[in-house]
């Protein structure tokens, strides 16, 4: 796209034909050890429906930092959190929350625990499945998950999901490859602002990424030019990825959900 301004980003709406079109943020937040009133500006400028966050507090008092930032964003929980090891999902109040999972994944000692936020949200008659996710360091156990992960994505039921989340590798590494043989990849599909996600301070790599089953149709998605740049310098160690994407209406061409 040409445009590289969240201004002009197509907003927030319920089509005509009952499609939505929504806006989808990915975001590392370092379990709010930065700057938590920059990265809730971050999150406002970007004016998302929904959040894919990782590293959140996961300790002492957890609940009540994750539902700070979601007052501090003008958003809500949806779940996640420390009951996922990390993952959380934000939601704006057009989200019809239909139910959420937290979902732990298998513990290899002497690494962390990692773990998925997952929910079935509508907005109007779309309905969509949602997962966050924080893949681990290590290559082995990163391939694994990523494979836990699409089960997870069948799992759901739901005609259409989006992924979100740090995946700790670059685009063509095993574990990335092994998701995108099944889900779309925003930035390779519809790319908008710049690419690299880490680190903040000198952005080189995609390691953090949105991604989506068929039938969902990316309109944009990328690190946005326009934030302030002190902001995402001082809220996280990453910067956001944003998408704006539209789900089709039930009963759309591509909105049939599968027999």
């Amino acid at each position: 796209m040409a445009i590289s301004a969240i201004s002009e980003l197509p907003n927030s709406r319920t089509e005509p034909d009952g499609s939505a079109v929504v806006r989808v943020l990915s975001y590392n937040v370092r379990s709010l050890r930065d700057d938590e009133d920059a990265l809730a500006r971050v999150i406002r400028a970007c004016d998302p429906d929904l959040v894919f966050v990782q590293e959140a507090p996961r300790f002492f008092r957890w609940r009540k930092h994750a539902a700070r930032l979601a007052a501090k964003s003008e958003l809500v929980v949806l779940s996640g959190g420390a009951t996922a090891a990390g993952p959380l999902l934000l939601c704006s109040l057009r989200a019809t929350v239909e139910r959420t999972e937290d979902v732990l994944l298998p513990l290899t000692p002497g690494l962390h625990r990692r773990g998925l936020a997952t929910a079935v949200v509508r907005f109007g008659g779309a309905r969509v499945g949602l997962i966050s996710c924080h893949l681990s360091l290590r290559d082995d156990e990163r391939y694994a998950q990523a494979g836990l992960l699409l089960d997870r994505v069948a799992a759901l039921g739901t005609p259409h999901t989006i992924v979100a989340g740090d995946l700790n590798e670059r685009p063509g590494g095993r574990s990335f490859t092994r998701l995108t043989k099944e889900l779309q990849d925003g930035w390779e599909t519809a790319p908008w602002g710049t690419a690299a996600t880490w680190s903040a301070t000198a952005p080189d790599r995609r390691i953090d990424a949105i991604l989506a089953t068929a039938g969902i149709e990316f309109l944009a998605c990328g690190v946005p030019t326009d934030l302030d740049r002190r902001d995402l310098q001082t809220a996280t160690d990453h910067l956001p990825v944003l998408a704006v994407v539209r789900i089709p209406a039930p009963d759309g061409p591509q909105g049939q959900s599968p027999a």
